[in-house]
């Protein structure tokens, strides 16, 4: 299973054609022609979007008879998810010590 990559997952993301088979995959697993059937890309680039997803540790495959299936990678999902909720949480703690400055300029 691929490791999550802090920097390679959110510029793996940046790109549209990515983004929508993370979409998909959040739905459900899927092999690579079923990608390419749901959209407006060719197999071979759905084949080139998944290795960097892969790379970048955002998905996982696994053997299926001849093909392979995608699945998203709950570790690296996972990771995205606890910095835009650090990411949050010091934007909060940012308004927070603004209105306490506010607050003390005036009383």
């Amino acid at each position: 299973m691929a490791t999550f990559r802090r920097h390679e997952g959110w510029e793996a993301l940046g790109d549209p054609s990515r983004f929508a088979i993370v979409q998909r995959l959040a739905e459900r697993p899927h092999a690579v022609g079923e990608l390419a059937d749901e959209l407006p890309i060719s197999r071979q680039a759905v084949s080139q979007h998944l290795r960097v997803l892969k790379t970048a540790g955002l998905v996982a495959d696994r053997a299926e008879g001849t093909r392979r299936v995608y699945r998203l990678n709950p570790a690296g999902v996972s990771a995205l998810k606890d910095q835009l909720d650090t990411f949050w949480r010091r934007a909060l703690e940012g308004y927070q010590d603004v209105i306490e400055d506010k607050t003390e300029e005036s009383s």
